[in-house]
């Protein structure tokens, strides 16, 4: 089922020729409609019209035990669940994104820029990387769904004009569920409680932009005009059988950021440009992992709520080829008509792809 079976099942938003968007999920080549099943009384116990509108919002806000019952009934319904084919629809944002952060978790892309934005430091990284997960909230209005065309932003550089360093970034997210009430923090142990599901994102870079502005605050305007995700959120349920064991971490995390069990995902990854691939790596080798980038986000008690995005940061490995973005691999800047699509997998488990073509 190309990547997109029974095990799978991931979450969207699309909308038939002629119909209005509906809350679906992928099971093949097929958009199985998540309203016309719950109104047929095959999803018993969710409120009404969960599924009834353009983003998953009122779904993800139900929390785990919601999500996990209606999985079960879904793998159940395959057989003759109301569908569409996907050939022919329109793919939407899955979810309304109220925030979103982006982290820096990889240590070899931190000590590559940091090679690179600072030549003269003695250490790559700065003396607090090892310590937190690193991040930035991000613009949650410029988050757009695979396809999206991305035009080249102008800012300073210093002069001001069109960005001349244009790059892309590798990442993995993650998308929220109910959520924790202000000023209450989520432990790293409730990260099943809290994480819905996962993403490809390109959180798109002017690094001309980017690196004239970002000291002392961090990333701005070299950010915040566009990051695509993929538009199929594929649930943590799914990921199960994937958790791995974390990279060590030394020195050890304070009490707030240690975890118990396999938390790093072993998901492929990879990078297309004008269809040749330029880079492939795997997430299971980030330095922080979800359940901590989750912990570390909320331990001074700021509330996630539902549809929230968490990004990991650029993803990229030790070896030649396995960088996540286009300065890292000594590549040229991306040019106007350009067209980068990333693509990720764990095992038969697709995560589908983020696609954008620059514009001018």
């Amino acid at each position: 089922m190309n990547g997109f079976g029974a095990d799978n099942l991931p979450y969207g938003v699309a909308a038939p020729p002629g119909g209005a968007p509906r809350c679906v999920v992928r099971y093949g080549d097929d958009a199985i409609d998540l309203d016309a099943l719950q109104r047929e009384g095959r999803l018993p116990g969710l409120p009404e019209h969960t599924f009834g509108g353009a983003a998953l919002n009122p779904f993800l806000a139900l929390g785990r035990t919601a999500w996990e019952t209606t999985r079960a009934r879904l793998q159940d319904a395959l057989g003759d669940a109301p569908r569409f084919p996907l050939a022919t629809a329109e793919i939407l944002l899955p979810v309304q994104i109220g925030d979103y952060v982006d982290f820096y978790s990889s240590l070899e892309h931190a000590s590559n820029l940091g090679r690179l934005f600072r030549p003269d430091a003695e250490e790559p990284l700065l003396p607090n990387w090892r310590h937190l997960p690193v991040a930035y909230h991000g613009r949650a209005s410029s988050v757009v769904v695979s396809g999206t065309p991305i035009h080249r932003p102008s800012g300073q550089r210093p002069g001001f004009g069109p960005t001349e360093a244009l790059d892309i970034e590798l990442e993995l997210g993650f998308i929220t569920g109910p959520g924790n009430p202000l000023g209450t923090p989520i432990p790293a142990a409730h990260a099943r409680d809290h994480v819905f599901g996962f993403v490809l994102v390109n959180d798109w870079s002017a690094r001309d932009i980017q690196r004239w502005e970002y000291q002392p605050l961090g990333p701005f305007l070299g950010k915040s005009f566009a990051t695509s995700i993929s538009p199929w959120v594929v649930p943590l349920q799914a990921l199960e059988p994937h958790l791995v064991p974390a990279r060590p971490q030394e020195p050890e995390p304070l009490p707030y950021l240690r975890t118990d069990g396999d938390w790093a995902l072993d998901i492929d990854l990879e990078i297309e440009l004008n269809g040749t691939t330029i880079s492939r790596t795997n997430a299971r080798g980030l330095y922080w992992t979800f359940p901590q980038q989750l912990a570390h986000a909320t331990v001074n008690g700021t509330n996630v709520r539902p549809g929230d995005l968490y990004a990991s940061g650029t993803i990229s490995g030790p070896a030649p080829g396995s960088e996540g973005s286009l300065i890292e691999l000594g590549r040229p800047f991306l040019r106007d008509g350009d067209t980068v699509t990333l693509r990720g997998a764990a095992g038969e488990i697709s995560l589908g792809e983020v696609t954008g073509t620059i514009r001018g």
